[in-house]
């Protein structure tokens, strides 16, 4: 795969610096329209060759001498720019293929301010120590790419958000949430508040559910941009989820007693003690808020049938952060709740509150026909990787 790989990319590898410094002058200069590389994007065009050298090949939109391939193709077929896999951004991160394995990856280029302690965290959780615990739920990192002059580059497993595809019964709902209680748990545990686990930064591992793969940018799309990629359920291949972005984590030291820090709002803005920002705060009872009301925003007003989680969820949510739960409480609250699921209620199929009945009844002939296959299959009904 590697030899394949480098020789598909042996053009631009070795293109003169001449050639290559024109094409980037070029593309500076050129007016933005849509579909074209925009200032965040220009930045990893311009570092595509020392990334290749490192071992990482962006896409051909990226590379040397790329043009827009649609230009010709709108005007005559009436072809819309954005139906492109070509023209598909990453900005912030990036998608690349390792070369020694042909495997997709992502790479985040480190924020200035966020960049020292997110790098921390993360060397910390991938280390030789920690990095094999089945209770550490942090994304492993695979590499940090260090540039002349230029902020270090992580590099982690092509991931998909967990809420993509949609949880199909109350088993892999419970699954989920169990794994990350596990993982949250587990960074306190280690005196380290993640500070920012919202929905976005809470993934999935999605090698057994779509084996293909799939599209970086359009993840509904397969990996070749051509038709819808192919997925399994989490019930037929459980995956494993993982906690991400570590820009706004902290390291405590324990000796110093509970932490109490500034608050720094990530993407739950709704935490109470977040309302007067000039006040110092724990931040461990604010990410058991986070999860908390994760579940409840997220899963239990929209869904039917989670009554079983409101009394743990409210406390999470508590007002006051000194009533919240400890992770640790969290953890063993929701093991005794999971211990009272009957298989049916874990196998039963997860509707949603405003689904119209017809829609309902469609769905659930699907659902227990898939559900005789798993249980003749003896696929659990809580789904484990």
């Amino acid at each position: 795969m590697s030899n394949k790989l480098e020789d598909e990319h042996s053009s631009s590898s070795s293109s003169s610096a001449g050639s290559y410094s024109d094409w980037i002058s070029n593309v500076r200069r050129r007016p933005f329209q849509p579909g074209r590389l925009d200032q965040e994007e220009i930045w990893w065009a311009e570092r595509q060759q020392a990334l290749e050298a490192a071992g990482y090949i962006l896409r051909p939109r990226y590379c040397q001498g790329w043009k827009e391939s649609w230009v010709e193709v709108t005007s005559k077929k009436g072809f819309d720019w954005w139906e492109c896999e070509e023209c598909q951004p990453m900005r912030r991160v990036m998608d690349a293929t390792r070369i020694s394995d042909g495997k997709t990856v992502i790479l985040k280029k480190l924020l200035e301010g966020e960049g020292p302690y997110e790098l921390q965290i993360n060397k910390l959780f991938s280390s030789d120590s920690l990095v094999s615990n089945p209770r550490n739920h942090c994304a492993p990192l695979l590499d940090v790419i260090e540039l002349p002059n230029d902020p270090p580059i992580m590099v982690h497993s092509h991931l998909r958000p967990f809420y993509n595809p949609r949880f199909n019964t109350y088993g892999e709902f419970v699954a989920f949430f169990e794994q990350i209680c596990e993982g949250v748990q587990f960074m306190h545990q280690h005196n380290v508040a993640h500070r920012d686990c919202t929905s976005e930064n809470i993934m999935l591992d999605p090698s057994r559910m779509y084996p293909q793969s799939f599209h970086p940018v359009k993840i509904s799309r397969a990996k070749n941009y051509h038709g819808r990629a192919k997925k399994y359920t989490r019930t037929r291949y459980p995956p494993r989820y993982f906690l991400i972005d570590f820009g706004l984590s902290r390291l405590y030291d324990p000796k110093n007693g509970p932490p109490r820090d500034y608050a720094l709002r990530g993407g739950d803005k709704s935490a109470p003690e977040h309302r007067d920002r000039t006040k110092l705060c724990n931040p461990f009872p604010t990410d058991v808020y986070y999860l908390g009301n994760l579940v409840r925003e997220d899963y239990i007003q929209k869904y039917d049938g989670l009554d079983f989680l409101k009394p743990l969820i409210n406390d999470m949510v508590q007002e006051d952060p000194t009533k919240r739960p400890t992770m640790d409480e969290v953890v063993s609250r929701f093991a005794e709740i999971k211990g009272k699921l009957s298989t049916w209620k874990l196998r039963s199929r997860m509707p949603r509150k405003n689904e119209i009945w017809p829609v309902t009844a469609w769905r659930s002939v699907g659902h227990w026909y898939r559900t005789v296959g798993y249980v003749l299959a003896r696929k659990a009904a809580l789904p484990v990787p």
